[in-house]
């Protein structure tokens, strides 16, 4: 299924049923710089939910494996009808920061690579793969990060793509758009 306009999705994430608890967990996936940030940040507007960036647990070492901390954290208690509490990895630092707490939401949106993985799936209200090609999304890394952060992007990239490999994540998409 695809989907032009954000109020689409958005309309498919409100017929939705809430899998989490009484909560509807929404996925934008994709790999780095594909523009899933900006997706979702429009999404939780036009839904009235918040938005989780994966980015918030991974690293540069640890791009994938982040997973259970997230689990633990944020996705059981809310399950559960209670607060998530997480700490937020600091990409400046290379240290976890700050915590912050998440009340249940109706809509609560995870964003960022591997957020549609296969260990949630069955979970999620709605899964949205944003495809952009790897020449553009590496511009908008090292616009981001700096050109040196280049062997960082490469590293990470390949990474992503086992991943996506593996877990077949845009296979199992309910709705795939364009990042460019």
């Amino acid at each position: 299924m695809a989907y032009v306009r954000i109020e689409e999705i958005a309309a498919a994430v409100a017929r939705g049923e809430p899998r989490l608890g009484a909560t509807k967990l929404v996925a934008v996936d994709g790999p780095g710089g594909a523009g899933k940030s900006t997706l979702a940040d429009g999404l939780a507007a036009a839904c009235h939910g918040i938005v989780l960036h994966t980015d918030d647990f991974a690293s540069w070492d640890h791009p994938l494996d982040w997973w259970p901390r997230l689990e633990r954290q944020i996705l059981a208690p809310i399950a559960a009808g209670r607060p998530g509490r997480y700490q937020r990895y600091d990409w400046g630092t290379g240290a976890l920061s700050e915590w912050h707490e998440v009340d249940p939401p109706q809509v609560l949106i995870l964003e960022g690579v591997s957020a549609a993985r296969g260990a949630v799936r069955d979970r999620l209200t709605l899964s949205i793969w944003v495809e952009t090609p790897a020449n553009v999304r590496l511009t908008r890394g090292l616009e981001r990060d700096g050109v040196d952060a280049l062997p960082l992007w490469q590293r990470w990239m390949a990474d992503e793509d086992a991943h996506f490999a593996t877990d077949r994540t845009r296979e199992h998409a309910d709705v795939i758009v364009s990042g460019h």
